[in-house]
């Protein structure tokens, strides 16, 4: 199976090596899982129900009023972002609430996003919202129980920031291309490869439903040596595929 990648314009992506399926841990995050890419089990019976804590946050307010989003220069704010989240039942009927919410919190005009995880909300449930960059209008779509299976070795480094931590941004590195598993609205397991920006979108993101920030991703890489490839690599394109 190799998809187009929905990034590349109708280029195939390339075939992941099989050195490539995650046969060694990921440094932080998931680190219990090994095996290759399509080898995890999804239980639909499985996840929790929201809590009292949680059901309180969720009612609120109406669906459409903006929530407060948890800072790591607070204490008890920064031991919920820290904390790891759980799945959640895909057709609990408050999802539709907090996910509505969600969307306007991370659409404020004050402060707005390119993506939120529920643990800054105050939520440690895994459910996330995503701008879709790679697709026509680049819209947000929203997640439930998301799940990388497969990072690639590629890396790129860019800018990140983040809602939940103030007057900070910096390069980190991520995997260019990734799969991502993951539960829709309907009870339907979907799986696609993504790569570019919004994969590092859901790289971030995803982190958050580990406890994970991107300055534990800078303290890691810190540790590691990455070797660049720009004077290694040459890509070519056929002038027919140009437009103007």
């Amino acid at each position: 199976d190799n998809p187009y990648c929905a990034y590349s314009n109708g280029y195939r992506c390339p075939v992941p090596p099989v050195e490539n399926n995650l046969e060694t841990k990921i440094m932080a995050g998931e680190k219990a899982f090994h095996k290759s890419k399509n080898e995890r089990p999804v239980n639909l019976n499985a996840g929790q129900e929201f809590s009292a804590p949680d059901k309180k946050i969720i009612l609120s307010g109406d669906e459409n009023a903006i929530l407060r989003v948890l800072q790591t220069t607070d204490d008890k704010d920064l031991r919920v972002l820290k904390a790891t989240s759980s799945d959640v039942k895909y057709n609990d009927p408050l999802i539709e609430s907090l996910s509505k919410r969600m969307f306007a919190t991370v659409r404020d005009p004050n402060h707005p996003g390119v993506g939120i995880a529920a643990p800054q909300i105050g939520i440690n449930k895994n459910l996330i919202w995503v701008q879709r960059f790679d697709k026509p209008d680049q819209p947000f779509e929203f997640y439930v129980n998301p799940k990388i299976l497969w990072r690639s070795k590629l890396k790129r480094k860019g800018a990140e920031g983040c809602l939940s931590i103030p007057n900070r941004k910096e390069d980190v590195l991520r995997s260019y291309a990734i799969r991502l598993q993951y539960i829709n609205k309907e009870g339907k397991v979907i799986e696609e490869n993504i790569e570019g920006f919004t994969a590092v979108i859901l790289q971030h993101e995803t982190d958050h439903l580990f406890g994970i920030l991107f300055p534990d991703r800078l303290e890691e890489q810190s540790k590691e040596s990455y070797a660049p490839l720009n004077d290694k690599i040459e890509f070519s394109i056929h002038p027919t595929t140009l437009t103007p």
